[in-house]
């Protein structure tokens, strides 16, 4: 159920279609758009991505730096060196536009977090 008065949105999240993504590099990741241009925030994109036991998005960079709340689980998060670091819920992390990264789950429950950025294609 999706709740408007003037121009706030109120939504429940278990209402937010869950779609698999599927991009090179990527196994057994879930994305929600919480928040996004469909609600009229053009600037600001929420997403909620969990990543399932054994899954990982993939090792990657893009110009656009971002802010992750990790929500439920653990797992670790990979750096431009490769060098991995355990992340669990309660954690909070930035990444800077340019640095290459990547969440894995190694473990039995999933890895649940809240990925925000700046909507790319927003003009400049």
């Amino acid at each position: 159920m999706v709740y408007r008065r003037s121009i706030m949105i109120i939504k429940n999240n278990a209402d937010v279609l869950e779609k698999e993504v599927e991009e090179d590099g990527i196994n057994s990741v879930t994305q929600q758009i919480l928040i996004g241009p469909d609600d009229g925030s053009q600037n600001i994109i929420m997403r909620r991505f969990r990543v399932l036991p054994g899954g990982n998005t993939p090792y990657h960079v893009h110009p656009h730096e971002h802010v992750v709340k990790i929500e439920n689980g653990k797992g670790h998060v990979v750096d431009v060196s490769g060098n991995e670091d355990l992340i669990h819920e309660g954690q909070s992390l930035f990444i800077a536009g340019g640095e290459k990264h990547q969440f894995k789950n190694p473990f039995d429950v999933p890895l649940e977090f809240l990925c925000i950025i700046l909507n790319p294609e927003m003009p400049k």
